[in-house]
């Protein structure tokens, strides 16, 4: 998809963690007090929806300095919904962090649920926000999901400049919990940095 932002290029050693469809009770602060542990910033992608239930979490997110970005309001699929619909579901997204009174300090950001974004609707949508993707998805919403072996790989794939997927959601909270913790201490490790949008 022209227009999107898969990686990041540049030849620092940093890495862009991003976390997608919180915030959610205990898995989001989890993931807020493993960052902190570690000194490392992130971009999380809200669904809007979830901001309104959980105010108090999101404005968490933005006190402790991460990144904020539009995830949609109702986690659309952009290949099955009509343009008007989406865009209007983006607004509202817009609205209702207005309404919390959120300021932030990042550019507009977006990212489309399960990466479904079509080409018309890509190429409005960046006039206002930079669409961010990704090259490296850990799949820690899969149930079956081996986590050993996700984490090896993922250590692999990444390079840098690498955009990599964790979602602070229920499903993933067991390979979350498993996974990120190492991934990060082993970038560390290897000399690499986390920035955020």
């Amino acid at each position: 998809m022209p227009s999107c932002t898969w990686q990041v290029n540049t030849i620092k050693r940093e890495i862009f963690l991003t976390f997608d469809d919180g915030p959610i009770p205990e898995v989001t602060e989890w993931v807020l007090d493993i960052l902190n542990s570690f000194k490392v910033k992130a971009t999380f992608f809200c669904v809007g929806d979830n901001i309104r239930k959980h105010p108090l979490i999101f404005k968490k997110i933005i006190h402790a300095g991460h990144a904020i970005g539009n995830h949609t309001f109702n986690h659309l699929k952009g290949w099955r919904t009509t343009n008007s619909e989406y865009f209007s579901n983006i607004e509202l997204w817009e609205k209702t962090i207005n309404e919390l009174g959120v300021i932030t300090d990042n550019k507009p950001i977006f990212r489309p649920p399960y990466g479904q974004i079509t080409f018309s609707q890509a190429k409005i949508l960046k006039g206002k926000y930079e669409i961010v993707m990704w090259d490296i998805i850990t799949g820690d919403f899969d149930k079956s999901l081996n986590r050993k072996k996700c984490l090896q790989q993922c250590i692999k794939l990444t390079t840098p400049g690498s955009i990599i997927v964790f979602h602070d959601s229920l499903k993933a909270k067991e390979n979350l919990q498993y996974i990120l913790p190492q991934y990060i201490e082993t970038m560390i490790h290897e000399g690499y940095t986390f920035a955020k949008w």
